[in-house]
């Protein structure tokens, strides 16, 4: 990936990862559980979502990770349904920012020919970070609805079937977290994620295309 085209991935990259997260620490706020304001993630900067670290993995090589917010479960009026709820909401909001990216690049085909623009224009660069806004924020949605420790699926999966609290799902949970390094080390979790993501992002494209 060459400069130009890490760039243009950059604001969906911080969108997704800050929007996901703020979204987990709202719905728990609303659901009764204060341990996200009082640790500073009810906020949309991502100063306070980005790990560095995650961010630099995700440019150089396509997987990476924000800051998990802290969550207190034993705060919640009905702790199996609201992990779900407040677990949702992450991938939730990833999907509600490709629906919306979508929509401006609707308005600009609209608006604009593009078929008689430069794609080194300025408005060719900016449809071109609106789809890749979305494409990012499709791969966000998919991967982490995967029921795999410690991905949001995992929590939504496990409090379906009421066994976040058993000992199945602790032993599943200290051997599963080593799962994901496996999938993408050997480059299975591409394969996993390929067919959801296309039909997802495909789904999508003929709402507005």
């Amino acid at each position: 990936m060459d400069l130009r085209e890490t760039l243009l991935i950059v604001p969906g990259i911080l969108l997704g990862f800050s929007f996901h997260e703020y979204a987990h620490a709202q719905v728990a706020v609303w659901l009764g559980d204060d341990t996200p304001k009082h640790h500073g993630r009810l906020s949309l900067s991502p100063s306070v979502h980005i790990d560095i670290w995650g961010f630099i993995l995700i440019l150089i090589a396509g997987f990476g990770w924000a800051k998990p917010v802290p969550v207190n479960e034993a705060n919640f009026k009905n702790p199996r349904r609201d992990d779900i709820l407040v677990s949702l909401a992450g991938p939730v909001m990833n999907l509600l920012i490709a629906l919306f990216f979508l929509s401006l690049m609707k308005v600009m085909t609209i608006t604009i020919d593009l078929s008689t623009l430069d794609e080194n224009t300025i408005v060719s660069t900016i449809m071109q970070v609106f789809n890749s806004t979305v494409r990012i924020n499709v791969v966000l949605f998919v991967f982490n609805l995967l029921p795999i420790p410690p991905l949001d699926g995992s929590h939504i999966f496990f409090s379906a079937l009421d066994l976040k609290h058993t000992d199945f799902y602790q032993k599943f949970y200290s051997y599963g977290r080593f799962l994901l390094p496996i999938l993408i080390i050997t480059d299975s979790l591409s394969k996993i994620m390929g067919p959801p993501i296309f039909m997802v992002y495909r789904i999508l494209m003929g709402i507005f295309f």
